[in-house]
C-alpha cells in the first residue's frame, strides 16, 4: 500500500475529480497490442475489435462531488458487446504506473469470460470474476492487489446515508469475496463505479467511440485520407452526429472507404430497418477533394433499368448465407446474377502497359509446359533406338535378361494448378489515389498485367468481378471463363469495368469456389483482390458481414482451394487474419505498385 501512503480519500477523490494522476497515466494506444493478445489467449472472441469506451453518467448527492463536478460525474468505464470490446482511453486512477497498467489487463481478462447487462450486472461481475480466476490462478495476485487499491479509492460507508452504506458494504464484500452478494441494496444515487468489473452496453444512441487497433494505431474513418487525397462523401440532408456513431467507427476498423454519415442504428435488428436504411442510401452527394476541388457530385444508387443495365447471363443464383448470430445458415438468401457489360468492346492492352506486359510475358513463359521425352518405355509413340541397339547387343551375346521397353513417349511438364480471380468493383474502388488514378483503375491495370502474364504460362486461369446492392442483387461479371481464350475480348471487358454498389463478399466467394472445384487440377487458387471491408446495405455491415465472409473462406479451404486475398487497405491487419488467416493474405502499401506486385505474388503463391 506504499502508492496510498500520505493520502486520504477526500484528497485522493479531490484530485481524481480534478485529472486523476496524470503523471502515473497509462493510453489504451500504448496498451492496444498487448492488450489484444491476451483477450484472444484467454479464450476472448478474435472478432471483437478494440475501441475506446465513452464516458459514463453517474449521479451523486455528496456535497463535495457536488461541489467539484455537479451532480453528475462522468467515468470512462469498461463493457463489451457483440462487436467489440471497450475500455478506457487512458487509466489514471491510482498513483502507480504499474497498477493502472494492471488494471487493463484485468479489465481485457475479465472481458475474455463474456458481458454483463443490466439486470445481472452484480452476480455476473462476480461470475466471471470466479470463473476467470479457476481457469486462471495466476491472476489472483494481480485481482487482490487491484481490490486493495479499489476500495481505498471507494467511499468510506460510515460517511454515507444509510441506504448508500448498505449498498457500499455490499459491493465491497462482492469484491472481497466474488459470489457472497446475491443483489445489492436499493438507493436513491448511483453507486460510486466498480472501476475493476465490467458495466452494461449503452444504448445506441450513446454510443461513439475510436477504434484501437492490434498495430497500435487508431483507426479512423477514412484512415487513408492522412497519406492520399479521397473523396468524402455525405448526405445531402442533415445528419444527428450523436446518432448511431459506432456503426461507423467500427466500420473503421474493416474498411478504408469514404465516410458516409447515415444513421444505421438499426440495421442489424430487423431487415425492414435495413431496407429503410437501403433506401435512405440511394442518393448521395459526394465532394470530391481531388485538387481542392469544390464541386459536388452526384451517385444514383439505384438499379438500372433493365434495358440500361448489362446483359443478365441466366436466371439468379441462389446461395445460403451463414449468421453469426444464430451460428447457421440461412438457406437461399442471397441471389447472385452472373452478368456481361454491353458496354465492353473488344481492345488492344493500353500502351502504358505494354513495356511491363512484355517483360511479364517473358519472364512467365518460363513457366509454360515442356516438352520432354521418357526412354525405355514398354509403350509409347516411337522406338527408343538406344534401347533397341541394346536389345539387339543382349540378344546376340546371349546374356541377361532381355530389356522389353523398346519406346518412348512424350511428357509434357505440366504445371498442374488453375487459378480465379476475383474483383471487388464496389463503390468504394471509384475514390482517388493520387491526382490522376482512381482505385478502379490501379485494378483494371492489375487483371490486365496478370492476364498478360498468365497467358504467358498457360497456367488454366478466370476473371470475375463483383459488387451487390443488398442480399437479393449481388453481381457477378463475367470477363472471362476458362474454357475461354485471353484476347482483346477479354482486355475489353476488363476496360468496361466500373465502380458501383457495395460488397457483399462471401455471396462471391462461394460462386468462385463452385466454379473452381469443376476444374480437375491439383491445385486451386482463388485469388481476391479488394479495397476493403464486406459490406453492403442491409444486415451485412460489421461483424455479420465479417463472420459471413470468413465461413466463406473456410467453405473454400475445406473443398481443396486456396483462398488468397490481394488488399491495398491499411486497416486490412485488424481484421484479415480473423477472415483469411494469417498467411494467407497480403497488403499492398502503395496502391499504385499494384499492377506490378499482382504477377509476382502469383509466381511466390505457386512456387
Amino acid at each position: 500500500m506504499e502508492e496510498w501512503v500520505g493520502f486520504k480519500w477526500h484528497e485522493y477523490i479531490t484530485r481524481h475529480a480534478m485529472g486523476e494522476f496524470p503523471e502515473h497515466a497509462v493510453h489504451l494506444k500504448d496498451e492496444a497490442r498487448t492488450l489484444g493478445v491476451l483477450f484472444r489467449a484467454l479464450g476472448g472472441d478474435p472478432a471483437l475489435s478494440l475501441v475506446v469506451a465513452e464516458p459514463r453518467h453517474f449521479r451523486t448527492r455528496r456535497r463535495f462531488l457536488q461541489k467539484l463536478a455537479g451532480t453528475h460525474k462522468k467515468f470512462e468505464l469498461a463493457w463489451r458487446d457483440e462487436q467489440s470490446l471497450r475500455l478506457p482511453d487512458r487509466l489514471a486512477l491510482f498513483p502507480s504506473l504499474q497498477l493502472n497498467r494492471d488494471l487493463y489487463l484485468w479489465l481485457a481478462a475479465l472481458a475474455s469470460q463474456g458481458e454483463c447487462t443490466d439486470d445481472g450486472w452484480l452476480t455476473s461481475n462476480q461470475a466471471m470474476v470466479q470463473t476467470l480466476l479457476s481457469r486462471w490462478p495466476g491472476l489472483e495476485p494481480v485481482y487482490q492487489r487491484l481490490v486493495r487499491h479499489t476500495l481505498q479509492w471507494r467511499p468510506d460507508p460510515g460517511t454515507l446515508p444509510e441506504a448508500e452504506s448498505h449498498r457500499e458494504k455490499a459491493i465491497r464484500q462482492a469484491l472481497i469475496h466474488p459470489g457472497s452478494v446475491e443483489s445489492l441494496p436499493a438507493a436513491d444515487s448511483d453507486p460510486w463505479p466498480v472501476i475493476i468489473w465490467l458495466y452494461p452496453t449503452l444504448s445506441p444512441g450513446k454510443i461513439s467511440g475510436q477504434i484501437i487497433g492490434d498495430d497500435n494505431t487508431t483507426s479512423k474513418p477514412g484512415g487513408l485520407e492522412k497519406k492520399r487525397k479521397r473523396r468524402r462523401a455525405e448526405r445531402v440532408d442533415s445528419f444527428d452526429k450523436d446518432q448511431g456513431l459506432m456503426l461507423f467507427r467500427l466500420e473503421s476498423l474493416f474498411s478504408w472507404s469514404e465516410f458516409i454519415p447515415v444513421d444505421r442504428a438499426g440495421d442489424d435488428t430487423e431487415e425492414e430497418d435495413a431496407d429503410a436504411v437501403a433506401d435512405d442510401m440511394d442518393m448521395i452527394s459526394v465532394s470530391s477533394d481531388r485538387r481542392e476541388s469544390s464541386s459536388a457530385i452526384k451517385f444514383d444508387l439505384d438499379l438500372p433499368s433493365e434495358e440500361n443495365d448489362d446483359l443478365h447471363l441466366g436466371p439468379g443464383i441462389h446461395l445460403p448465407e451463414w449468421d453469426w448470430r444464430s451460428q447457421s445458415y440461412r438457406d437461399n438468401y442471397c441471389c447472385l446474377h452472373p452478368m456481361l457489360s454491353k458496354e465492353s468492346v473488344p481492345s488492344r492492352l493500353p500502351d502504358h502497359l505494354s513495356r511491363s506486359a512484355m517483360t511479364l510475358r517473358r519472364q512467365f513463359s518460363a513457366l509454360k509446359p515442356l516438352r520432354q521425352w521418357e526412354r525405355r518405355q514398354t509403350e509409347g509413340e516411337e522406338l527408343d533406338l538406344d534401347a533397341c541397339m541394346d536389345r539387339e547387343v543382349q540378344h546376340r551375346r546371349g546374356t541377361g535378361a532381355i530389356d522389353q521397353k523398346l519406346f518412348r513417349r512424350c511428357k509434357k511438364n505440366q504445371r498442374d494448378l488453375a487459378c480465379l480471380i476475383l474483383a471487388d468493383i464496389s463503390m468504394s474502388t471509384d475514390t482517388f489515389i493520387n491526382n490522376n488514378q482512381r482505385v478502379i483503375d490501379i485494378a483494371r491495370d492489375g487483371l490486365q498485367l496478370l492476364s498478360e502474364a498468365l497467358q504467358a504460362s498457360r497456367d488454366p486461369f478466370a476473371l470475375f468481378a463483383f459488387s451487390s446492392r443488398r442480399r437479393d442483387h449481388v453481381r457477378f461479371h463475367h470477363i472471362k471463363a476458362f474454357d475461354e481464350p485471353y484476347n482483346d475480348v477479354s482486355r475489353g471487358r476488363i476496360q468496361a469495368l466500373e465502380p458501383g454498389y457495395y460488397t457483399r463478399m462471401g455471396a462471391a466467394i462461394r460462386q468462385a469456389t463452385r466454379l473452381l472445384q469443376g476444374r480437375h487440377e491439383h491445385q486451386k487458387i482463388l485469388l481476391l483482390l479488394t479495397d476493403g471491408k464486406p459490406n453492403d446495405l442491409d444486415l451485412y455491415e460489421g461483424r455479420y458481414g465479417v463472420e459471413d465472409t470468413r465461413m466463406a473462406v473456410q467453405e473454400a479451404q475445406r473443398a481443396g482451394l486456396t483462398p488468397f486475398c490481394v488488399t491495398i487497405d491499411d486497416d486490412a491487419s485488424e481484421y484479415l487474419p480473423y477472415v483469411f488467416g494469417s498467411n494467407n493474405f497480403v497488403v499492398i502499401k502503395d496502391p499504385v505498385q499494384l499492377p506490378l506486385q499482382l504477377p509476382k505474388l502469383y509466381m511466390n503463391l505457386t512456387r
